[in-house]
């Protein structure tokens, strides 16, 4: 497919760095979806045809002009999506769907925490669960971004600077945190098993706060509760299709209605990739970044 843009992600930061290398068989080149157009198919694909527009799930090679894509992996922008800005669906999509959802399998009326609440991931997923008629908290790092994430509709916004989330989630519900989504890590292990209600489940997508930490085994034990830790671009190529599967059936009719959108805050040309990972560095941007190929 000829790309149109590509998003960038934490995973490329880490690649960059040395901390994270493609799993076997994966491009070295970096980025982890893109949007685009179809240039051509190969033999024995029906569903795909030259001239459509799509977005991608990929394990490696988003930063590029072209790219080849597994089949089951593609889904359709919708005539309602700008194709640049749907570069910032695919994995942000599928990381909250699969995580959240199909594992976890957050119900209607159960309370989500998110990390990160002004992040790609918690964007999202703060506007896939209001959708599907659960409550959300979230922690964030300004006044600023917990302003927007209440603009998405979450319901408690925790400043990490200055609040204590395990305090602030019990005051909103005494009895804790149905799901948690996590990118934090080992850093936040004890005080999220703390939150977690009965029956919790704690998933775990990100390791920005280490990766050895104590787990109260006594104290999960006593709740009943699960901690769950998943990654996404290593899984098998029938996994993301049967993920991008779930993703078209449940996700993208809201999607398409305008229901839940892309949250983009700045585009950079491909060329000033590197300007753009000193960006989100900063830790000042709100949901996705995108890089656009001319």
């Amino acid at each position: 497919m000829a790309v149109a843009a590509t998003a960038i992600n934490r995973a490329d930061l880490l690649q960059r760095q040395g901390h994270y290398p493609p799993p076997p068989g994966a491009p070295e080149t970096l980025g982890l979806e893109c949007s685009g157009t179809v240039e051509s198919v190969g033999e024995g694909v029906e569903r795909w045809r030259a001239g459509d527009r799509v977005c991608a799930l990929l394990s490696g090679g988003g930063y590029a002009e072209r790219v080849a894509v597994p089949e089951g992996q593609l889904l359709a922008v919708p005539p309602s999506v700008d194709l640049r800005e749907a570069a910032a669906l695919p994995e942000v999509v599928c990381t909250v769907w699969s995580n959240v959802f199909m594992l976890a399998a957050l119900q209607p009326g159960e309370l989500l925490l998110v990390h990160g609440g002004a992040g790609g991931i918690g964007t999202m997923a703060i506007q896939l669960a209001k959708q599907l008629g659960a409550r959300v908290a979230c922690t964030v790092g300004s006044t600023e971004k917990a302003e927007f994430c209440r603009s998405l509709g979450a319901d408690h916004v925790i400043n990490y600077r200055d609040e204590d989330f395990v305090e602030e989630v019990r005051r909103l519900e005494p009895a804790g945190a149905n799901v948690i989504l996590d990118v934090i890590g080992a850093a936040y292990l004890p005080r999220n098993v703390a939150c977690l209600a009965t029956e919790g489940r704690l998933v775990v997508i990100g390791l920005q706060g280490g990766t050895k930490g104590e787990l109260d085994l006594g104290t999960l034990l006593n709740k009943r509760a699960a901690v769950l830790a998943t990654a996404l671009r290593s899984r098998s190529r029938d996994e993301k299709a049967a993920i991008v599967a779930s993703v078209g059936d449940n996700v993208w009719p809201l999607i398409a209605d305008g229901m839940v959108r892309p949250i983009v805050d700045r585009r950079f040309a491909l060329a000033e990739a590197a300007e753009a990972h000193a960006y989100v560095e900063s830790g000042s941007h709100v949901g996705k970044v995108l890089l656009t190929v001319d």
